[in-house]
């Protein structure tokens, strides 16, 4: 592909499941699980099959990037109102500075293994060669009912038609998805900034774009709501595809996460941190940043004590640990 690769690097967002490791003056990004660098140091580096690397974030973590990604420009939104607004703005930055270029967008806080080069420009060719918009989605290897799902359409040369994304859904529905040939939505794209902008147009981002275009990027957030690329843009497209992808992948969204890329010791317990003791417990998760943590006569918890905050839930509610976090941000203690 002649066309300037661009890897666009999602960096806004706080994550808030991840409380109270993550808060909001320390998103999750900017913390090291399972790693000795952080989750958005770890994003940059892989990376580096792109031929430029643009990291995008809100106003309030600017400072903060340079010390992850010293070699990345930086896009700094005027307002953080979800991907929607981020990843129109962002590309259409990166579409004044670099010559006819392709875009790959990655979260960064993912984990993932070997062959994940390879699919991004494996999509990043697709898009260019079709001027599609094109998602990635993975290959599930368990009923997930955190992930979103994409449903493929009919084959492509090295992609499959977009026929639907599906929301999060309940244990018996994400079996059922996984039996009929369902991808994981990793949140992860390519595009070419014509298409975007194309099937912008078309959407509730198009106050924003119309606004880029006269050179002002406020106005332009001022106009719209926060609202993620998914829902206003990806799924109104006509056309999309979807790359699927085998490489291993966690979008680390919840604690429970941890066990599937850390060690487990011989009772099945995970440790991210200092050494927690284990007394007649099992297949629990614990995660510290100095506390010693001890568990006596219990099993299937993630335990997590961060700075002055403990966090004690079943693994199996770690999705709710949101719930948690909207409490507090309503008593301004998040």
């Amino acid at each position: 592909m002649d066309r300037p690769l661009v890897a666009l690097v999602l960096a806004g967002g706080t994550g808030t499941r991840l409380y109270p490791a993550s808060r909001s003056d320390r998103p999750k990004q900017f913390l090291p699980l399972g790693g000795d660098r952080s989750l958005l140091a770890e994003t940059v580096a892989r990376a580096d099959f792109a031929d430029h690397v643009v990291v995008s974030t809100r106003p309030a973590f600017t400072d903060d990037i340079a010390d992850h990604a010293p070699d990345a420009e930086v896009v700094v939104e005027p307002a953080a109102k979800d991907t929607g607004p981020a990843l129109v703005y962002a590309t259409h930055r990166i579409a004044a500075s670099y010559d006819d270029p392709v875009v790959v967008v990655l979260p960064s806080d993912h984990h993932v293994g070997d062959g994940f080069a390879e699919a991004m420009t494996s999509g990043a060719r697709v898009a260019a060669d079709t001027d599609s918009l094109v998602a990635f989605g993975v290959e599930p290897t368990r009923p997930e009912t955190g992930y979103g799902y994409i449903e493929p359409g009919a084959d492509r040369d090295d992609a499959r038609d977009l026929a639907a994304f599906h929301e999060k859904p309940d244990a018996e529905t994400a079996a059922r998805y996984v039996d009929q040939g369902y991808l994981w939505n990793a949140g992860m794209f390519a595009w070419t900034p014509e298409a975007l902008f194309s099937a912008a147009r078309d959407s509730p981002l198009s106050p924003l774009l119309d606004a880029l275009d006269d050179g002002d990027a406020d106005a332009g957030f001022a106009a719209v709501e926060g609202v993620s690329i998914d829902y206003a843009v990806m799924e109104r497209a006509a056309d999309a595809a979807v790359v699927p992808a085998d490489f291993e992948w966690d979008d680390l969204g919840s604690w429970d996460a941890l066990e599937r890329i850390v060690d487990a010791d011989e009772d099945g317990n995970v440790a991210l941190g200092d050494d927690p003791v284990f007394v007649d417990a099992a297949d629990n998760v614990v995660a510290t940043d100095g506390a010693t943590v001890s568990l006596v006569g219990v099993s299937d918890l993630a335990v997590v004590a961060w700075g002055d905050r403990v966090l004690v839930v079943p693994k199996e509610e770690a999705q709710k640990v949101r719930e948690v976090v909207s409490r507090l941000k309503r008593k301004e203690m998040f």
